[in-house]
């Protein structure tokens, strides 16, 4: 009986599986997340001119430290490492395009093994970094705002696709080109239909399908063999510093370190997306963990011959599709990863993939990568100028030097890393910009608030303020409750405003049902303040403004009183409803009966949506009184009377 009740107490995400379930559910895991692990030492390898035997010892050492990884991350060690969520650990992509100019730049675009001293020493280097930097990473996240983080990512995505077009090409000599075409695109084609036509799990195979479909085809037509499988040996495992002691090179660490800190903002986001898919509340202290565990890791490869890790987005996806929230699930998954590293012939099927068709994969790989970053730019203000000025350039100069590579002699020696290298360069420019934008000197309409003695506050400063001043500036968002306000002064610092706005909107919807319950009560329904004097509208709710509903006629009147009737009779509250001066009471009256069709639940959250839409409308009011001169300027040229 304890043993059920210590069980039913247990959250899911730390709830066992039984092992047969357990084993069957972290193989899946394993299959998710096999394409996009193997296929980064794979790149590299091609890269540097690596040989079938090194390449093969470098997927083993990768497959090895992402079980190691995710252990660290999903199980924990002692009370400050690791999230202990289902997390999976992989090598990041982000990391390929620096690992690669760092093997070329020290052997003068030789590569081969010697290369690899160097990015393993700014491998171990940026992992210490990560590990020390991680409590106090959340403070500095307002200088990698969406438009930084997002430029960075298209620009990787963009630069990586040079590495797919020269694998559609560079198969082997004897093989005509339109062959090479043909499994490249053939491979494309296949991960495409499907990702088109299956759905949940399989979709999540679809890059791993066409690796699998195209090295079969080239297999049956003898442009592929399994030679090196055959002459892999049964076991092996990697060691210490097997290719030599690591070499320290400043420039490469630097890379590495910026490669980290892109990282570090996309576990941030994964470890709040995952907590929010498991039902588990995450806090600052669960993101520091999280981060410890990738500089861990990220240390631990470069020691062990491996690269930077962080948590596999894939993965998150595959517990939101599955609704499988163990975190026991992803340490199984560990278990076969760990197994599969020391398997040296799995490694040489995996090294088998002829090059068009991997030149297939990773072009569907990296052109996802720079969708992300466009999508991760969307969430910027794509109306202000600065965020275009800072996406435009970095993107340009990254183009610029990946298509004109030469451009780089024209520096100095000690320089030339940071300009040999398009994401180098995005990255470095995007972030410079953003700093000359937004945080250097006097910010014209960058304030978000006023306080109560008349001063306009700026994001630092909201970032800088301690509860109570939170509340009492922002309490015009709401009538007379605060409660979203103390929530969402949890989640600073804000990034921008559109953080500080989500912020309070997660604040709304994920109370309690009781305080939202609470929170609809505490407004007053359509009726009673369209049909109430100025002065009592004022006592009623802080909307400010003309309601743009007076003069109402005794039929306007009793059709608004009947409705608001109705409606509380039907769900046991307040008619609450956002409009603004372009509504008349028919549109007002029409919404009503519509919502009296709705069921409990689905009315209950539209009404949360409705009280949303007002807070939303009066923190619009707030920042037009924090940046009256901005302000004035945006009417002018959007106002509908100035185009009459």
């Amino acid at each position: 009986m304890t043993t059920t009740t210590e069980t039913r107490v247990k959250h899911p995400v730390d709830q066992v599986p039984p092992a047969p379930k357990l084993a069957a559910l972290g193989l899946q895991h394993v299959l998710a997340f096999y394409a996009g692990a193997v296929i980064v030492p794979l790149l590299i390898a091609q890269s540097l001119n690596l040989d079938a035997a090194t390449t093969i010892h470098l997927i083993n050492a990768d497959l090895l430290t992402c079980g190691i990884a995710t252990l660290i991350q999903s199980v924990g060690i002692g009370r400050h490492i690791g999230v202990r969520l289902p997390i999976v650990q992989g090598v990041t992509t982000t990391a390929v395009a620096p690992i690669i100019a760092i093997g070329l730049g020290v052997t003068d675009d030789e590569g081969g093994v010697a290369s690899l001293p160097a990015i393993y020493g700014a491998v171990i280097v940026a992992g210490i970094f990560t590990f020390f930097a991680a409590p106090v990473f959340a403070r500095f996240l307002k200088y990698f705002p969406p438009v930084v983080t997002g430029t960075v990512l298209l620009v990787m995505g963009t630069s990586l696709l040079a590495v797919s077009a020269n694998d559609f090409v560079n198969y082997a000599e004897e093989v005509p080109a339109a062959r090479d075409l043909a499994y490249g695109f053939g491979t494309l084609a296949v991960i495409i239909l499907a990702q088109r036509f299956f759905r949940g799990f399989m979709g999540t195979l679809a890059v791993l399908i066409g690796l699998v479909g195209g090295t079969t085809v080239a297999l049956l037509l003898g442009d592929a063999n399994l030679d090196e499988v055959g002459n892999a040996g049964v076991f092996d495992i990697t060691t210490p510093f097997y290719f030599g002691m690591p070499e320290f090179n400043a420039v490469a660490i630097f890379s590495m370190i910026i490669v980290m800190i892109i990282t570090m903002v996309e576990t941030t986001g994964d470890v709040f997306a995952t907590g929010e898919i498991v039902g588990k509340r995450t806090r600052r202290n669960d993101v520091t963990r999280a981060l410890r565990a990738d500089g861990l890791s990220t240390l631990i490869g470069g020691v062990m011959n491996s690269f930077p890790y962080t948590c596999f987005a894939q993965n998150v996806g595959l517990v939101r599709i599955t609704g499988v929230k163990s975190r026991w699930v992803a340490a199984s998954a560990a278990v076969f990863m760990i197994i599969l590293g020391v398997l040296p012939k799995a490694g040489a099927i995996v090294a088998s993939i002829p090059s068009p068709v991997l030149g297939g994969a990773s072009l569907a790989l990296f052109a996802n990568v720079a969708w992300v970053g466009i999508q991760t730019i969307a969430k910027s203000d794509l109306t202000d100028g600065r965020n275009s000025v800072i996406v435009t350039s970095a993107l340009g100069l990254a183009m610029l030097v990946s298509f004109r590579p030469d451009v780089a002699q024209a520096f100095p020696e000690w320089a030339r890393i940071f300009v040999s290298s398009g994401m180098s360069v995005g990255a470095i420019t995007a972030i410079l910009l953003n700093l000359l934008f937004f945080h250097v000197g006097r910010q014209s309409g960058t304030n978000v608030a006023t306080s109560k003695s008349g001063e306009h506050l700026t994001l630092d400063a909201v970032n800088a303020m301690d509860r109570d001043t939170f509340v009492d500036t922002f309490a015009p968002l709401f009538n007379s409750k605060t409660w979203p306000l103390e929530t969402a002064w949890e989640s600073r610092p804000f990034a921008d405003v559109t953080q500080l706005r989500e912020a309070i909107q997660v604040a709304v919807l994920t109370a309690p049902v009781e305080l939202r319950e609470e929170l609809i009560n505490d407004y007053p329904d359509m009726a009673q303040l369209i049909l109430a004097s100025e002065e009592e509208a004022a006592e009623i709710s802080q909307d400010r403004g003309s309601l743009g509903l007076v003069d109402l006629d005794d039929v306007d009147q009793e059709k608004l009183i009947t409705v608001t009737r109705q409606y509380r009779e039907r769900f046991n509250m307040p008619y609450v409803a956002y409009f603004d001066t372009m509504d008349t009471v028919d549109t007002v009256v029409a919404a009503g009966l519509r919502r009296l069709d709705n069921s409990d639940e689905q009315e209950h959250r539209q009404a949360l949506s409705e009280i949303i839409e007002i807070a939303n409308d009066r923190f619009d009011i707030l920042l037009a009184d924090a940046n009256p001169a901005r302000h004035a300027f945006d009417r002018k040229f959007t106002d509908t009377d100035f185009l009459g």
